[in-house]
């Protein structure tokens, strides 16, 4: 059988490579004549370069040079030049919340992702892909776009992979639902619900557009800029393959940290189960039942704790257990 290993990161514990690699090696522990492929994913957040680097062996990684961090210190920019004319940029790399020391949810910027999209379209991008996603900022995006200036989208447009739905504004916002996340008090909520109602009011376009909240309104700001957004986990899938090699796949294996109902709004998971005809799920815990042949890490460990200890192990264990039931 041909199998297909496309787990999202285990954020916390184990990036997407790795979880990969542990799955696979245990499917190949009890299966070993099967062919298995792995094809690390991510949703548009955190990730999503490492994912499309490591499916794309010709993508070169370029220096942007000094950036503007969260905190406003430098950190070092990056984008993955794919040789096609495509840039590819992730927000979490420079503009993450992991980058903090500790969160600061009125003053953290999104800055540092303008500064390497800026250097990517001065490069001679031709094409935007923007990862956004894990991100410290609730500031509208203002930021991103002052650090572009007068650039516009380059002639192939700009593409922005975004790993929730939630509009800019209101109960399921991006102050609302992701603000507490990064740091903020309830005063803190209010303060940046009015601080995006400005940016909207401001800039003009459709605060409502699912996406538009992404990355604490940094979507809204740069479908402001005439970019295109997106579901980021099929994207991703498109451009690593994954939609390729699962098609024709006995089996896709995929996975994240969490599996709910939110799973299935632009997930990586929820890609899956909607794609292909064969998935089996692995999560760290799973709230809601996928339908299909899951292991849970937690349950396999004893305590989230425990699977957090040991992830690798565990998903190690998982993918074992995958193949001894799949071969009934």
């Amino acid at each position: 059988m041909r199998v297909v290993v496309a787990p999202d990161a285990f954020k916390g514990t184990c990036p997407a490579e790795r979880a990969a690699a542990a799955i696979a090696r245990g499917w190949r522990g009890v299966r070993p004549d099967d062919a298995v492929v792995e094809i690390p994913q991510a949703d548009g957040g955190e990730g999503t370069l490492e994912a499309v680097r490591g499916a794309l062996p010709a993508a070169v990684l370029r220096d942007a040079g000094p950036v503007t961090g969260p905190d406003g210190a430098e950190v070092p920019g990056a984008w993955l030049d794919l040789g096609d004319g495509t840039a590819v940029c992730e927000l979490a790399t420079v503009a993450g919340l992991t980058l903090m020391a500790r969160p600061d949810p009125l003053g953290a910027t999104s800055r540092g992702l303008g500064e390497v999209m800026a250097h990517a379209i001065d490069a001679g991008a031709t094409r935007l892909v923007i990862a956004l996603g894990g991100s410290a900022s609730t500031d509208g995006g203002l930021p991103v776009l002052e650090a572009l200036g007068d650039r516009r989208p380059p002639p192939g447009g700009a593409t922005v992979l975004c790993d929730v739905r939630a509009p800019l504004l209101g109960p399921g916002g991006a102050a609302a639902v992701f603000g507490p996340q990064k740091g903020a008090s309830a005063a803190d909520v209010v303060a940046l619900e009015a601080r995006l109602r400005s940016v909207a009011a401001r800039l003009g376009a459709d605060p409502h557009a699912p996406g538009a909240g992404a990355a604490g309104g940094v979507g809204y700001a740069l479908l402001a800029w005439g970019a295109t957004l997106v579901e980021g986990a099929p994207e991703v899938a498109r451009v690593t393959g994954l939609d390729r090699e699962g098609a024709g796949a006995g089996v896709v294996v995929t996975g994240e940290g969490r599996f709910d109902a939110q799973s299935s709004m632009g997930k990586v998971a929820g890609h899956a189960l909607a794609t292909f005809p064969r998935v089996a799920v692995i999560a760290g815990e799973i709230a809601a039942d996928p339908g299909v042949p899951s292991v849970e890490l937690t349950a396999l460990a004893g305590s989230r704790e425990a699977a957090m200890a040991d992830a690798e192990r565990c998903l190690e264990e998982a993918g074992r257990r995958l193949a001894r039931t799949l071969s009934g």
